[in-house]
């Protein structure tokens, strides 16, 4: 399963032209190919940079699910969660507000959240705001 957000940002008429004639001299299929091969190309040069802020700030990267269970062990046992992905931090449904509040200390998601509603707004407030 791949999953995608949808971006949007505007450049000059110049530099698009530029990549349309890329495209059309077959160097890529579409303005998308180019872009999403250009993003690729910067996140691969950074890469060390990247992989130095994950292991400095003991962070997961892909997707992060929590559970009831999971949570509720944690709440047991009086250690909440500091959760740091780099990616998707996935909430189970059956999580209830006041079980997230409980169980996790502080957030911090460069990507998306994917929780109901209600635990989002919970939570939230836990998020750690970037500098």
């Amino acid at each position: 399963m791949s999953d995608t957000e949808k971006i949007s940002f505007n450049m000059s008429v110049v530099d698009l032209g530029q990549v349309d004639l890329l495209v059309d001299q077959g160097f890529y299929s579409s303005r998308t190919d180019f872009l999403i091969a250009a993003v690729r190309r910067q996140i691969e040069s950074h890469s060390l940079a990247v992989r130095q802020a994950v292991e400095q700030k003991v962070m997961t990267v892909g997707m992060t699910i929590l559970n009831r269970k999971e949570l509720e062990k944690r709440v047991a046992a009086s250690k909440p969660l500091d959760i740091r992905v780099v990616g998707v931090l996935k909430i189970d449904d059956d999580v209830t507000p006041a079980l997230a509040n409980a169980a996790i200390k502080s957030v911090s998601v460069f990507g998306k959240i994917r929780a109901q509603p209600e635990v989002m707004s919970a939570i939230l407030f836990k998020q750690k705001k970037r500098d």
